[in-house]
This record gives C-alpha cells, sequence and structure tokens, in this order.
C-alpha cells in the first residue's frame, strides 16, 4: 500500500524535471564574436587569460571533459553560489552558454 500511495502522490505532484540540453543552434557570427571576446576578457579575468586557470579553474578541453555538459552550461548560466562564479544569465542566454561550453570542449577560438 505504500507504494501506492508513493505513486498517487508522484503522479498529483507537479514535479519539474530538468530539462536536457537541446541541440545546439550556433548564434550569428557577430555575436560568437562578442562571445569569443566576453570569455577572452570577463572570464579571462578569473580562469586566466589563457583559460588555463588561476582565481577559477582551468578552462582548458581535457581540465572540462569530464563534466557533464548540462553541469557546465548551468555554471556558467546560473553561477555558482558561495563561490566567485557569478550567474551570466543577463548577459547571455542559455543556448549561447551552451555554445561556449562547446568551443570550450573543442579548443576555445582567438
Amino acid at each position: 500500500m505504500p507504494i501506492l500511495r508513493l505513486l498517487a502522490l508522484l503522479l498529483s505532484s507537479q514535479v519539474v524535471l530538468a530539462e536536457p540540453v537541446r541541440e545546439s543552434i550556433a548564434p550569428s557570427a557577430e555575436r560568437q564574436k562578442q562571445l569569443v571576446h566576453l570569455v577572452r576578457q570577463d572570464c579571462g579575468s578569473c580562469h586566466g587569460m589563457t583559460l588555463q586557470g588561476g582565481l577559477g579553474p582551468s578552462l582548458l578541453p581535457e581540465a572540462l571533459r569530464d563534466k557533464p555538459l548540462e553541469s557546465l552550461v548551468a555554471t556558467i548560466h546560473g553561477g555558482r553560489p558561495g563561490t566567485p562564479m557569478p550567474p551570466w544569465h543577463r548577459f547571455l542566454s542559455e543556448a549561447e552558454a551552451q555554445w561556449i561550453v562547446e568551443q570550450l570542449l573543442a579548443g576555445f577560438p582567438d
């Protein structure tokens, strides 16, 4: 009987599951230039100008490879409370954060 009660509770509740990362849609060429600049300058101020690490950890592909894409996107978009990592949702969309992560994993462009 407890299993049926739990099932009824789950079915009647408004459980919101995390959305999976969607298929990437590349920003326009102009926006890509802006995002590259943002990463090199703003992210680079903590993660090192060559993204090898500083106050924040390295953002090189080998440092990120074992981390889930969804987690990296969430970290950029929403920040990490209790750490110096701020949320960037005021400056970029979640899709743009995903594009940045994909670029970081591929070796970030100049």
